[in-house]
């Protein structure tokens, strides 16, 4: 949440957030910064990493194979030594979270 309380990211938060642009959700195809799942980033300066989001639904199936990925993608990201996911339910995720493209490619508008 961020960028949407108008904080910028650090160089390898942004670095970390366009590598979670590669996990993609199987169900919907979108990667999950664009479905607006990824609520904040946070790396110390000893490169621990911090992921809080959330899924689109609270019994999600594939919410392990998600973290999973989430996990590999963080660590690929140079200086980043450790990946926590905190999985958080609020604020809930609506379809309003989803950047323009994942609408446009789910054939959802506005």
């Amino acid at each position: 949440m961020a960028e949407q309380l108008g904080e910028r990211f650090s160089p390898i938060e942004d670095k970390v957030m366009t590598s979670l642009e590669d996990v993609i959700d199987p169900e919907l195809g979108i990667d999950m910064v664009n479905l607006g799942l990824i609520y904040d980033i946070n790396v110390d300066d000893d490169g621990n990493c911090i992921v809080t989001m959330t899924l689109t639904t609270m019994g999600c199936p594939l919410g392990n194979l998600l973290s999973d990925q989430i996990t590999k993608s963080v660590l690929a990201v140079e200086g980043v030594t450790s990946c926590d996911i905190n999985l958080v339910w609020e604020p809930a995720w609506d379809m309003s979270m989803m950047s323009r493209f994942a609408k446009v490619a789910l054939g959802i508008h506005d």
